[in-house]
């Protein structure tokens, strides 16, 4: 052969991050801001957004989360810093900056979902699951890529076979558990597929701006 290849080198340029955490919940805390969060929807009515059914507090949960709830925000905060940085003259600092924060509870029941949509006026959003509802019972959040179906459009049965791009044009899911609290950027399109538990799956979401 004229040609040998002599190494082959893979860059993921311009990537969409999904950062994942699990918080350990110490002395029950989980369990107590399920039942604040429980009381919360017996006494205030829900607000109808993106969700399709369930219970959804209006964005004033600081106001009300509790020492647990305002345990888990103070990580949500922590993180968003310790993943971001700013720009200055001679390149990238780490973000060293208070950050405005609404958040608001979810109560989900069998068969309810959120529409696709996105966050406008924040930089990170995230949502905090304080009880799955079970495990394998549907509600995976679901994340769409940015490009839309651009990279689907002139070939859809093809592929680009690198880590990470099996699924450019579509979408992504993550399924979550008790104790995961995922960030995103809050301008990714993202959805809640049809939750099909028999118990309730309770949540915290929540964005990040300046």
């Amino acid at each position: 052969m004229p040609f040998a290849t002599q190494n082959l080198e893979i860059n993921s340029l311009f990537p969409t991050p999904l950062i994942i955490l699990q918080l350990a919940s110490e002395d029950g805390a989980n369990e107590r801001l399920k039942q604040r969060i429980l009381a919360r929807a017996e006494s205030h009515p829900s607000v109808l957004k993106s969700n399709r059914g369930g219970w959804q507090s209006d964005t004033d949960f600081t106001d009300w989360a509790g020492p647990d709830g305002e345990a888990m925000l103070t990580v949500a905060s922590e993180t968003a810093t310790k993943i971001s940085a700013t720009q200055t003259a001679d390149g990238f600092a780490p973000a060293a900056f208070p950050w405005k924060m609404n958040a608001w509870a979810n109560v989900n029941r069998a068969g309810n979902t959120n529409d696709m949509h996105t966050h406008a006026g924040a930089y990170w959003s995230g949502v905090y699951y304080v009880d799955d509802g079970g495990v394998e019972v549907g509600g995976a959040l679901e994340l769409m890529d940015p490009r839309g179906v651009t990279p689907m459009m002139y070939a859809p049965l093809i592929r680009i076979g690198i880590k990470g791009c099996i699924t450019a044009g579509g979408s992504e899911t993550f399924q979550p558990r008790t104790g995961n609290m995922v960030l995103f950027p809050a301008w990714l399109f993202h959805a809640v597929q049809p939750y099909l538990g028999d118990s309730v799956r309770i949540s915290v979401a929540f964005n990040l701006g300046i």
